[in-house]
């Protein structure tokens, strides 16, 4: 098997295999993101569409493709305000499981990190379940260091979970 991944940046083509990775992501793993199934599952085609075009000046969804497969993703979303340009947050960084040992989210994080140094943000934050301890070990070797605890941030399930929010300067 040729394990060849390809990083790119998300094309408004990619839309249906964006709300599927997306999707499979937060079936999975409900307790790691605040956005839930049920609900993205409703969203129409039109939704999905719309996300990718809207990527820009403001934010940018990148993909990871094995023989034009999406296998991972991760994105990045600066502030809007002119006081808080500044700042963007990643979101959404999802790895298929089969793909989990070859380091893709490090790879899909540092081009979000390229992202924000051509866009002129100087710190990026994002936030991670405490019970996720890949994703943070994988974030502490992005850069990213812990500044603060938002408790009971995530309720799935009928259990609470606590982020661990993480920053790391440009």
């Amino acid at each position: 098997m040729d394990n060849t991944i390809l990083i790119r940046t998300a094309k408004t083509s990619d839309a249906p295999a964006f709300r599927q990775l997306r999707l499979q992501a937060l079936r999975e793993h409900p307790e790691a993101f605040s956005s839930d199934y049920a609900v993205n599952a409703a969203h129409p085609d039109s939704f999905w569409e719309g996300r990718l075009a809207e990527m820009g000046e403001q934010g940018m969804l990148f993909f990871a493709l094995h023989e034009e497969n999406l296998v991972g993703m991760c994105g990045i979303q600066r502030d809007y305000s002119p006081k808080t340009c500044h700042s963007a947050m990643i979101w959404g960084v999802y790895v298929q499981p089969l793909w989990r040992s070859q380091q893709l989210a490090g790879k899909l994080i540092a081009s979000c990190l390229d992202w924000a140094g051509a866009h002129k943000v100087t710190i990026v934050k994002l936030a991670v379940v405490t019970t996720n301890t890949a994703a943070i070990r994988c974030y502490a070797r992005s850069g990213f260091q812990v500044y603060g605890v938002e408790p009971a941030a995530i309720l799935s399930n009928g259990v609470s979970y606590d982020e661990l929010l993480m920053a790391r300067p440009l």
